[in-house]
């Protein structure tokens, strides 16, 4: 699907965090194929649109926005956290309360969704995912952080950084 910057708010347009259980793991960039997969999955299924995006060792940080009049943002989160955990062996720290919901104990339950309503809030949210390796440390300046969108905002010219904000 080609990607076309989110111009403005919709009533489908998510900024979403996702985390694993683990806050220590790098799971995420060690299978970083593994989540290419599950993502192209859950979009052939849910079609939706990644119009940013920052994946850290141990969370996703993205704004999606999902065809009109369909806010189903939880179907397609949930293929692509099955999709990847589909195959991974179980990790060691799975609290025994995981196994009644068949929850393999990869991803923490929940994800974090906020719908955006307006050109600021998707500014404000892409930012964040922007400066997002800065703010936890990994990098000293988001370019330098290979697994996001900014590049492509940067070679599309639809986001320019300010210096004085990159650290803060």
């Amino acid at each position: 699907m080609p990607h076309t910057p989110c111009p403005l708010a919709t009533d489908s347009t998510f900024f979403c965090t996702v985390r694993l259980q683990d806050r220590r793991s790098d799971l995420l960039l060690r299978e970083m194929n593994r989540l290419r997969n599950a993502t192209r999955t859950a979009l052939s299924a849910y079609p939706f649109q990644i119009d940013d995006i920052v994946v850290l060792p141990n969370a996703i940080h993205t704004i999606w926005t999902l065809p009109d009049g369909d806010a189903n943002i939880s179907r397609r989160w949930g293929l692509l956290k099955a999709q990847f955990s589909r195959g991974l062996p179980t990790p060691a720290h799975r609290h025994p309360a995981t196994a009644r919901y068949g929850d393999k104990g990869i991803w923490q339950r929940r994800f974090w969704a906020h719908r955006l309503t307006n050109l600021e809030d998707i500014a404000t949210h892409r930012h964040m995912i922007y400066t997002a390796p800065v703010q936890v440390g990994l990098v000293t300046d988001p370019r330098h952080w290979p697994h996001t969108s900014l590049h492509r905002a940067l070679r599309a010219g639809t986001w320019t950084l300010p210096h004085a904000s990159v650290a803060a």
